[in-house]
């Protein structure tokens, strides 16, 4: 079993990035957002174009990500994960640094995490780079979550692991297919449930744990037979 989680509104309960741009940026980053909405733009550029926004220096953005809650049951879910010796990767189409000042907040720095590169400073100018963009996204996203899903079918198939997928919104639509098990809520689930996909619905991650555990089970009893 191997599992891949987002971050924003599924291990945070609000959107990072949208709580940092309505704090600190400059009011234009909502222009931005229409334009991506109306298909004006891709997701990659509206995120490039509304980091480079961001305004206050770095003390005050990090006391807007210090007031981020992590959903209920996350920090067990990630005990539960290494007790076990399941493989969890942060997946996310947010910002690596708001993602790393949270976790590590709560303890949990050592998680891997694929996202965007927040690069530069407050004195030198912000901006975002996409190492895990693709072209011909689906999604047009700064992180393609199919490239990541796909790298790790490939592993999945050799090794015979089960690929999890915890989400949310609008960036999980796509690699929610390639899930051999899905856990999805608002958006996501929305989308799931439109088109028939199997998935487990959530509210906290305790619910998560629950279910996953018992099919690790599962699993352990067929592998040794």
């Amino acid at each position: 079993m191997r599992i891949f989680c987002d971050f924003d509104g599924t291990i945070a309960r609000v959107d990072t990035t949208d709580l940092v741009l309505t704090r600190l940026a400059d009011p234009a980053w909502e222009d931005l957002e229409d334009r991506w909405t109306r298909g004006e733009i891709t997701a990659a550029e509206c995120m490039r174009g509304q980091v480079a926004l961001i305004g206050g220096d770095d003390a005050a953005l990090d006391a807007v990500l210090d007031s981020v809650e992590l959903a209920d049951g996350f920090p067990e879910f990630v005990a539960w994960c290494q007790a076990n010796a399941v493989p969890l990767t942060v997946v996310s189409d947010g910002v690596d640094h708001f993602i790393a000042r949270i976790l590590g907040r709560h303890g949990l720095s050592h998680l891997p995490v694929i996202a965007n590169r927040l690069v530069g400073n407050a004195e030198t100018g912000r901006r975002l780079e996409q190492p895990w963009s693709r072209a011909g996204c689906a999604a047009g996203s700064g992180v393609c979550k199919c490239q990541v899903a796909t790298k790790a079918d490939e592993r999945d198939l050799a090794s015979g692991d089960l690929m999890v997928f915890v989400g949310d919104g609008r960036s999980d639509f796509c690699v929610s297919n390639r899930a051999g098990l899905l856990f999805a809520r608002d958006k996501l689930a929305d989308y799931a449930r439109s088109r028939a996909m199997p998935h487990h619905e959530f509210s906290d991650f305790h619910i998560i744990t629950t279910t996953l555990a018992a099919a690790h089970g599962r699993l352990a009893r067929r592998a040794a037979i």
